[in-house]
């Protein structure tokens, strides 16, 4: 593992894919019961599904496509400000500086733990000349994984991502274990996750239904969330793939918010489902197992 401070170039990627600074949006998760979301090409996404297998994914062209990312700082500590410089070039080290503006964003940008109990997603400014910065905070010693998605203008959706060490004394991992019922509260809603045919290798489709979680009503008023009803991002238990999908209905507003993916193996996934309510973005985590 290369130490933080310095400039590490990408040569591995999940598919595609956010702290604070300036106009950026912060969505954090601990437990997973608040957090945000990404994305891959606007316009007609509906459905879309964005998925890595421990390789740089997206478009045909993303092998021409590298990332540093660079952390400020000699040592990047937990619960400090950290200021975070992604810098996009093409394999002779030149800046690429057009990006593609996907769900009202050029850069996503998705932070995990490595027992994937952290999440957040927040969104880079972009400085030009190829170069995105983003001020978070990690909430713990650790390791982390950090996914940036882009769509540089002309070479289609691609993620690139790192695994990079904050300080300290580590808190001991989180098991990551299938979850007996898949309903959980959230912010006051109750959201039950349903799927049709949990299967590798088979495209399927997820539903979120959120009710009231005293009153029981259905809930009929979600927001947009960055352009759509809602984002659903899946990682393996590893964090070497990852998913990223879009509303079959970008438009819809509730109760129930219904996507499209395929798991790519057998394995447990994490499943994060984004939607936004009065204002403010809640995220609900599941955990299941695929045959």
């Amino acid at each position: 593992m290369n130490k933080v401070a310095i400039s590490i170039v990408l040569t591995a990627a999940l598919l595609t894919a956010c702290g604070k600074s300036g106009s950026s949006m912060d969505h954090s998760s601990n437990s997973g019961t608040s957090g945000s979301t990404n994305n891959a090409a606007q316009g007609n996404m509906a459905g879309m599904d964005h998925s890595g297998m421990a390789k740089e994914a997206g478009s045909n062209q993303a092998g021409n496509v590298q990332a540093q990312f660079k952390l400020a700082g000699d040592k990047t500590m937990p619960n400090q400000d950290t200021t975070i410089s992604i810098k996009i070039q093409d394999k002779d080290g030149k800046p690429i500086d057009k990006f593609d503006t996907v769900h009202e964003k050029q850069m996503h940008f998705i932070i995990v733990s490595k027992d994937l109990s952290f999440f957040n997603h927040i969104h880079p400014d972009y400085k030009g000349k190829g170069e995105f910065t983003v001020t978070t905070q990690f909430p713990t010693a650790g390791e982390f994984k950090v996914i940036a998605d882009i769509t540089p203008t002309g070479m289609g959706a691609m993620s690139k991502s790192q695994w990079i060490t904050v300080q300290g004394n580590a808190p001991s991992a989180k098991a990551i274990e299938p979850d007996a019922t898949l309903t959980k509260v959230v912010d006051g809603k109750e959201v039950t996750l349903s799927i049709d045919h949990l299967m590798a290798g088979m495209e399927l489709n997820l539903n979120f239904n959120i009710k009231d979680a005293q009153s029981k009503q259905p809930v009929t008023d979600l927001q947009p969330y960055l352009g759509a009803v809602g984002h659903v991002v899946i990682l393996t238990q590893d964090a070497e793939n990852y998913l990223h999908v879009h509303p079959t209905d970008e438009k819809a507003s509730g109760p129930d918010a219904k996507f499209m993916t395929t798991f790519p193996h057998s394995g447990v996934y994490k499943i994060w489902g984004q939607f936004q309510k009065n204002g403010k973005v809640f995220t609900v985590p599941f955990v299941v197992k695929v045959p």
